[in-house]
């Protein structure tokens, strides 16, 4: 893994319960100063949400649905990426199996979530309520790299977004079809991934309270996405 099917499906079962026995293909701990030296992509990406009156979040509001919808992963557009997870296993240590859609090809590839925070952050002289998770790549992933899904709410203007942060570079790569597939498009496809990320995020967010205006939503179900 990063493994490559075209004909066949993977075991997901399987694949899953192997990426208990991986590790993080890559040093976490490294500081800033390392990161910009050695060629990794640092991303940014944010998306106005439906507003809510300043304050805490809202019952049922823009914030709690978004958090919720970030929580199970149901703002990625199942086009490009499946995602299949254990619901029992706590989103601190969940081990994700992504399934990558790319030409008519699958290919398979493995990252463990974790960096869950939910509290008050001060930017630019305001202050926000940010809940954050992320997940990092494993070995066999045909990146290294992490991306953290953030959901802030302005308390003194009410504005609601969705951010993604990533951090990103290419990993050595066995597979030849793979290897040459993320040369040439890899970047397209990253930013088309973001790019769809948020477009999802905002008209999910955006259904639901019309659906049912100030109150909550009822739960997404969980499993594959």
């Amino acid at each position: 893994m990063a493994e490559l099917r075209i004909f066949s499906d993977l075991d997901v079962g399987a694949g899953l319960e192997g990426l208990r026995r991986k590790r993080l293909n890559f040093a976490p701990e490294k500081g800033a100063e390392y990161i910009e030296s050695t060629g990794w992509r640092i991303d940014h990406y944010r998306e106005p949400l439906p507003a809510e009156h300043p304050g805490p979040p809202a019952s049922g509001g823009s914030w709690e649905v978004a958090r919720r919808l970030a929580t199970v992963y149901e703002f990625v557009d199942s086009k490009l990426v499946r995602a299949y997870y254990d619901p029992q296993e706590p989103l601190e240590s969940r081990n994700m199996l992504l399934e990558v859609h790319f030409w008519g090809m699958r290919i398979y590839a493995g990252v463990r979530s974790g960096g869950v925070t939910d509290g008050i952050r001060r930017e630019d002289g305001s202050e926000a309520r940010v809940w954050s998770w992320s997940y990092r790549t494993l070995e066999g992933h045909f990146e290294m790299g992490q991306i953290d899904y953030q959901v802030w709410k302005w308390l003194d203007s009410g504005k609601v977004e969705f951010q993604i942060r990533a951090l990103s570079r290419p990993a050595p790569i066995d597979d030849l079809v793979v290897r040459l597939g993320f040369l040439l498009f890899g970047r397209r496809k990253q930013k088309e991934f973001a790019r769809r990320a948020c477009e999802r995020m905002r008209k999910l967010t955006r259904a639901e309270l019309g659906a049912a205006p100030g109150s909550s939503a009822a739960p997404t179900k969980l499993g594959p996405h």
